[in-house]
């Protein structure tokens, strides 16, 4: 029989060791003919990220291919991604050190191929591509800091000898950003997507294409794909040429290229792509029969499906899971390797390989093993609720959920809005303990896809445009309310939780609206001009299109940025910055802490050394939700069940009780 308790007090089988305890992000799978390698980001570890490998599954267990003196990872537009490929046994890999690239056969040392920068990680490289002869990596290379750049920081395509014994030579530059580097299996042709500023890549793109000499002398080059109002991303070789995405029609659809022009592949009212935020994102994969294997989301729930030869639509492909990501073609041209997920399923590396009766899901490795009983989990319920000119915007609420509790009789529950970042991102439904452990204490979360974010087409993208600040906003009020409205949240215990550009919305929220009772910001900005001016490339005119060009519209920056509006503070708050960041820089949140002070609002403010634009290092993960939880229950009046290590919170006495 449960036992009766308030929410929010209730205890919770999700402790702050399980946020951390035996987890890794494991992450960009590839298949060999004999391996599946994978990165694997070690919070317990200072967040160094691992390359791994095992052999096919049954076929022996996982293999680390370094010691602890490296960490695979790219500092390219900061955000980073892919950084490794494999050739036979051979991996080339960044090494987040000094950003050079390494090769490593397994059971030696991994050895230079490139030289190190003018100044510490000054010189980097994403995204390597072996060729087929084995002699060179093409990739995407960025420089900073070179007084021979006038442009401060360039980027281009590079190939580099496996060997190490020479520079690497441009193939291709003149563009602001490249991504998306492939070649063809001969070897005879390479592509790419460039774009420029002011576009971000799900803006506007151009998908380029080359002959390329066995020399790797790049001839004829045309334009494929792109240009004003198209994003085209994620180019791949099918058994007929080029195959990419466009949104072309205002949805992220399968295209072709072929000898007659481009072609569409499927057209659907849903979106087969996402943000190219960081390199490595592949939403569908090639087989060897022209099957192509792809993910799109319904709902916010991502689905599975493939699109066989002279077929006009997708098959559903049954596999448990709710998002999938990284799905990557395997060397037996049958199967699939991705990232995958659902609800009640960690995050996991899968093969998943297509038989007569649908597809065959074998798992490689797990983020973690189930830490707690599957029935103390909550599981989403997709929510479409009305907001600002009639239009609707989407969410996944997380009701509260634990078998040995109930609450009071009339009591609702405390609701938690969650903001993602991006602010294109969008929420996702993987098993996420950080979301868990705050609905098996009595709290409901609702992850909303205000409008701006990604997985509902172009035109729900566009409502941020020169709405950042106001519209994400709106919907995050909107759900609150329509959650309260409908009895399964309290309207008087709404707070709002968010990072990056969500920390954004957050502090927008405690500052122009009189709705939430607290709020946390993880390292959210607080002066949107400031990130405007300070920022670093990838980001530096993003906000051009979010609230408008800069300086031209500084009095708009100076309206929706919080920190020029102090005087309307009145809302507790607790905040979170890593002292590295250099995406949001410390100052953001500083300044936002020096107003808390002057005006006497009840806020905690809590910074981490040797942490950047997200936290890493486990100790800091299980220390951030002990302090949001401590600081919601002195705001809202309950006693959590946990022994809380106490943060400090300024202007305590103003809590009034």
């Amino acid at each position: 029989m449960p036992q009766t308790a308030p929410y929010g007090s209730w205890t919770s089988p999700v402790t702050l060791d399980t946020l951390v305890d035996q987890v890794v992000q494991p992450a960009f799978p590839l298949a060999t003919a004999d391996h599946v390698y994978w990165m694997e980001q070690r919070p317990g570890e200072g967040g160094r990220t691992v390359l791994v490998r095992r052999p096919h599954p049954g076929d022996g267990g996982p293999e680390d291919l370094f010691g602890p003196e490296f960490h695979a990872r790219t500092l390219v537009h900061e955000y980073g991604g892919l950084c490794y490929a494999v050739a036979g046994d051979t991996v080339y890999f960044s090494n987040y050190a000094d950003q050079r690239l390494y090769r490593l056969v397994p059971g030696s040392d991994p050895e230079p191929l490139t030289a190190p920068g003018p100044v510490a990680r000054s010189v980097r490289y994403a995204a390597p591509v072996v060729t087929p002869d084995g002699r060179h990596l093409v990739c995407v290379r960025e420089r900073h800091g070179d007084p021979d750049l006038p442009a401060g920081v360039v980027n281009d395509v590079v190939a580099v000898r496996t060997d190490g014994s020479a520079e690497p030579t441009v193939l291709a530059g003149g563009h602001d950003f490249y991504s998306h580097v492939v070649l063809s299996p001969d070897g005879r042709r390479i592509a790419w997507v460039s774009w420029d500023h002011p576009d971000m890549p799900w803006d506007a793109t151009e998908l380029w294409e080359a002959e390329l000499s066995g020399d790797l002398e790049v001839g004829a080059v045309r334009r494929v794909a792109g240009g004003p109002g198209e994003s085209v991303i994620q180019p791949a070789h099918g058994p007929d040429g080029l195959v990419f995405i466009s949104d072309r029609t205002g949805w992220w659809n399968l295209y072709a290229d072929g000898p007659d022009g481009v072609r569409p592949l499927a057209p659907m009212a849903a979106d087969l792509g996402a943000p190219d935020w960081v390199f490595g994102t592949s939403s569908y994969a090639v087989l060897a029969d022209g099957s192509i294997v792809a993910t799109w989301g319904v709902g916010g729930l991502g689905r599975l499906g493939v699109l066989r030869p002279g077929a006009e639509g997708f098959e559903d492909l049954a596999t448990g899971y709710t998002t999938f990501a990284a799905l990557r073609g395997s060397a037996d041209g049958r199967s699939v390797v991705a990232q995958a997920g659902a609800a009640t399923e960690p995050a996991a590396v899968v093969r998943l390989t297509l038989s007569g009766d649908g597809v065959v899901t074998e798992v490689v490795t797990r983020s973690r093993e189930h830490a707690v009983d599957p029935s103390y989990l909550s599981v989403p319920v997709p929510v479409e609720f009305p907001t600002e000119g009639g239009l609707t915007a989407h969410a996944l609420y997380y009701p509260p959920h634990n078998p040995d509790f109930a609450p009071p009789q009339g009591e609702l529950p405390p609701l938690i809005v969650r903001s993602h970042g991006g602010p294109t991102s969008s929420a996702n439904s993987v098993l996420d303990y950080g979301r868990q452990f705050w609905t098996s204490r009595g709290f409901a979360i609702v992850d909303v896809d205000y409008g701006g974010s990604s997985g509902y087409g172009r035109a729900y993208r566009q409502r941020l445009e020169g709405q950042w600040g106001v519209v994400d906003v709106d919907d995050c009020v909107n759900a609150a309310r329509f959650l309260a409205a409908s009895g399964r949240a309290d309207g008087r215990r709404l707070v709002i939780h968010g990072g990056s550009a969500g920390g954004y919305t957050t502090l927008c929220a405690l500052t122009f609206r009189d709705v939430f009772a607290a709020g946390a910001s993880y390292f959210g900005v607080a002066d949107a001009g400031a990130l405007a001016r300070d920022t670093h490339k990838f980001e530096s005119r993003y906000l051009d299109k979010l609230i408008g060009p800069w300086p031209e519209t500084e009095e708009t920056y100076r309206d929706r940025s919080p920190i020029f509006h102090t005087e309307r503070l009145a809302t507790p708050m607790i905040l979170f910055q890593g002292l590295e960041d250099k995406v949001v820089p410390p100052s953001q949140a500083e300044e936002m802490v020096a107003a808390l002070e002057e005006k006497g609002v009840p806020y905690a403010y809590v910074a981490y050394e040797g942490e950047q634009h997200g936290f890493r290092k486990a100790e800091n993960v299980k220390r951030t939700s002990e302090a949001e939880l401590y600081f919601y229950s002195r705001v809202l009046g309950f006693t959590p069940a946990d022994d809380l290590v106490p943060v400090e919170i300024r202007h305590e006495d103003r809590l009034g009780g």
